[in-house]
């Protein structure tokens, strides 16, 4: 799992980073349905959801410049330091009967947001602490346990922790985070040649955007992110709705999809070392762009669960390994003084193109039934795919040895 040659650092940042994925995933399921316990207005249920892909957007790209600028893992603690204390007053106010609605929304964009700040500069330190061979098994460990803990054994444990009392999943996330934060403490990094903290924060976004526009490897990976994420969020943002009136899942059938795209995403950990070691990354990249856009016309067609599930499970091993490939290609590219910027741009075009993509699909669902998000994406991802394919060259040379 982790040789010698990875170094004790590294060590220590997988372990801090699973236990805080675990943390995350219980918050995951625990945070909506502490909001759904206070109120049952729509509206305010919904912004429990809003407030989870808010914060990137908002406030991506200066999290980058700071962790461009500043001590990275000084970052991490604060951000985390963050987080338990406002764990630790929602519990407070939760077991004294006096947490409100507005208190809970409040506590979550807070809690979003300093989340935002830890992972995007955590997600600078592997190639501070690792060889650049090594970032392939370096990343896929780091996403193992985003799969394992985060999406697939997280959200479960932190709804079954809500139902023994409202507080436990408040209580285990401010356990598990604290747990990551000595962790993290643990870990000893090199000078990252930092960005002049004098400069203005404009003109930091401003080098980090132009230094993406003009890598053509890093420029087409976001291109790719950003139109594929769009069709993405076509299709998954109606995806409990197609569980149960689509496939005839009932209400099981949204968790069942995601359990059976997790575990896809398992034997992704698996196999991505093997994969790596007989396929180019530029090509499992194409590999995977087309076993997307099979995805959705099968989804589109198909009203058998037999066919449509393992089909989420060929996407869950997709998703791990274009995840990881497309971080190791990001971080092979880019120099260490930038790594916080350039992943901020790369963050924004994920939750941009989902964004997007989710108001698309809930317009297509609303007017031509929960099936039309699945089509339209499958017909805008053909096109993505011919248009994207000459320039996915530009990854396989994006770096200074073949990949």
């Amino acid at each position: 799992m982790l040789p010698p040659r990875i170094g004790k650092s590294f060590r220590w940042l997988v372990a801090s980073s699973w236990a805080t994925n675990l943390g995350d995933g219980i918050s995951a399921a625990a945070g909506p349905l502490l909001v759904a316990s206070l109120t049952d207005d729509p509206f305010r249920i919904a912004l429990a959801a809003l407030l989870s892909w808010a914060p990137p957007l908002v406030c991506g790209l200066y999290a980058g410049v700071l962790s461009d600028r500043h001590d990275r893992r000084l970052i991490v603690l604060i951000a985390n330091a963050v987080r338990v204390m406002v764990l630790l007053g929602l519990i407070g106010t939760l077991v004294t009967g006096r947490l409100s609605v507005e208190l809970a929304l409040v506590g979550l964009g807070l809690l979003g947001t300093a989340e935002v700040f830890a992972d995007n500069t955590t997600g600078t330190l592997a190639p501070m602490l690792v060889s650049r061979d090594d970032l392939p098994l370096a990343n896929a460990r780091l996403q193992a346990g985003f799969i394992t803990l985060n999406q697939l054994a997280g959200p479960p444990v932190g709804a079954a922790l809500f139902a023994a009392g409202r507080a436990w999943p408040l209580v285990a996330e401010a356990v598990l985070l604290c747990a990551g934060t000595l962790l993290v403490s643990r870990v000893t990094l090199p000078p990252h040649g930092r960005a002049e903290p004098a400069a203005s924060v404009r003109r930091d976004l401003v080098e980090g955007v132009r230094w993406v526009v003009r890598h053509p490897a890093v420029r087409t990976l976001c291109l790719i992110v950003l139109i594929f994420n769009l069709a993405y969020g076509a299709a998954w943002s109606v995806l409990v709705l197609y569980a149960s009136e689509r496939l005839g899942l009932g209400s099981v059938g949204f968790g069942l999809i995601t359990t059976v795209g997790a575990v896809g995403g398992i034997l992704g950990t698996v196999a991505y070392g093997p994969l790596t070691a007989r396929i180019s990354m530029g090509n499992l990249m194409r590999a995977g762009l087309i076993i997307e856009t099979g995805t959705y016309l099968i989804l589109g067609v198909t009203t058998s669960p037999w066919v449509a599930l393992p089909t989420f499970f060929l996407f869950g091993v997709h998703e791990f390994v274009w995840r990881t490939t497309a971080i190791t290609v990001r971080q092979r590219a880019v120099p260490a003084q930038l790594q916080g910027r350039v992943g901020a741009v790369n963050i924004i075009c994920v939750f941009g193109g989902m964004v997007v993509g989710a108001a698309v699909g809930g317009v297509l669902a609303s007017r031509y039934g929960v099936i039309a998000p699945f089509r339209v994406a499958f017909v805008c991802a053909v096109v993505f795919l011919i248009a994207l394919w000459p320039q996915m060259k530009h990854i396989a040379h994006g770096d200074s040895r073949p990949l």
